[in-house]
């Protein structure tokens, strides 16, 4: 008889489950043709049409070859001149490492600043790929309940109360706008935690990836108060280019070389035709084709809170950015898993479930546990969102 294969406890890590539920609905739109997707974080847009022209022009040049491994210079270019439009500051091209895709950057950041056994907080509910990723490379996430007291979010005084208990963490992953929630850090709170951070030796991690999708405040950036901070941008969300998998990092200096020499073992580099197409993303053009995507999105927020009530939920977080609504249905259930495959089966609508965000803590109940919180995204077509919610409202008044 074989031995057994043998697999390693980094393998064993929490399923994403918005992809396990995007699998569901695959299956359920192969037989019924009716699924609206309310599940997945992505634009229902195509790149900007400067970005596919510049992509055909790449195509046509010649031989699409390695980039550095920290990016094609006219990009990082582009990318440091960003930050000096957008946010006032006078970020380099040596500081900005091309990726792939946001996720590209987060784990080439974790593998550079932490050990394993380190502790890094995070908030709950929080993007779950920071959570899995960082368990699979040995380290501790410590995640801090944020609820409605805080907007969701991490607060100075949950840093404070954290590193009187247990020490100050060698990294914090702070998401302004956030998913699930799409709540912002306010300018000033995010500059004292910045500070905080400088202070006390812990790494800011800066998931800005959905700037450029505010419903009224900006969304401040982390590198116009630290320089000690590390910064994740992306192409995916505002740009409207998820499937292109390119995004970046704003780094300090300290972590530039050991970035570079993961991402050149890692991946070699970011995929070179996306890096040559996405630096047309930053043009006039392309900005007011994605400026109109925003004002739908917005039009889809209003939308969505104004038909959420019929649902009877009421407790939503603040909705300040991003394309997502984070609800409460406790009084529809406590096992969010198993009402979202309900609905699917039932209606078709496919709904992320919130323990993907705050993962049920047996040992530990609380407020914050995904059991009692659906995701539902409205970056598709309103129309469609309108159809899902008189579907949702449908099944629900269903003795």
């Amino acid at each position: 008889m074989s031995p057994e294969p043998r697999l390693s406890t980094r393998g064993r890590v929490e399923p994403f489950h918005v992809m396990e539920l995007l699998k569901a609905a695959g299956r359920r739109a192969a037989t019924h043709g009716d699924v609206i997707p309310l599940c997945v974080g992505q634009p229902s847009t195509p790149a900007p049409a400067a970005v596919r022209e510049a992509a055909a022009r790449a195509m046509e040049s010649g031989v699409l070859g390695y980039s550095d491994a920290l990016g094609l210079p006219a990009l990082r270019e582009a990318i440091a001149a960003h930050y000096r439009l957008a946010y006032g500051v006078a970020i380099t091209p040596d500081q900005v490492a091309v990726t792939t895709g946001s996720s590209g950057a987060f784990t080439a950041v974790f593998l550079a600043a932490f050990e394993a056994g380190d502790v890094v907080a995070m908030a709950r509910p929080g993007y779950p790929a920071y959570r899995n990723t960082l368990s699979a490379l040995g380290c501790r996430v410590v995640e801090l309940d944020c609820g409605p007291e805080t907007r969701f979010q991490p607060s100075l005084a949950m840093l404070e109360e954290l590193a009187r208990r247990d020490g100050a963490p060698a990294g914090l992953i702070l998401a302004s706008p956030a998913n699930p929630t799409g709540s912002l850090v306010p300018a000033a709170e995010l500059a004292a935690i910045a500070r905080w951070c400088e202070d006390n030796g812990t790494l800011l991690i800066s998931d800005e990836i959905y700037h450029g999708i505010t419903f009224g405040e900006t969304a401040a950036s982390a590198a116009q108060f630290s320089t000690q901070a590390a910064v994740i941008g992306s192409f995916s969300k505002y740009h409207s280019m998820t499937g292109w998998r390119v995004g970046w990092a704003v780094l300090p200096t300290a972590y530039v070389r050991p970035v570079e020499l993961l991402l050149g073992n890692l991946a070699i580099c970011a995929p070179v035709i996306s890096q040559a197409a996405a630096i047309a993303a930053f043009s006039a053009e392309a900005t007011a084709e994605l400026d109109s995507h925003v004002a739908r999105y917005a039009r889809n927020r209003d939308l969505v809170l104004s038909r959420l009530p019929e649902l009877g939920v009421h407790t939503v977080a603040p909705v300040d950015g991003a394309f997502y609504a984070y609800a409460d249905i406790a009084h529809l259930t406590t096992d969010s898993p198993a009402w979202c495959d309900e609905v699917l089966a039932a209606t078709g609508v496919a709904i992320t479930p919130g323990i993907d965000f705050a993962p049920a803590r047996p040992d530990r109940p609380s407020s914050t546990d995904g059991t009692r919180y659906v995701r539902l995204s409205f970056a598709g077509d309103t129309a469609d969102i309108d159809e899902a919610f008189t579907r949702l409202t449908r099944h629900i008044a269903q003795p």
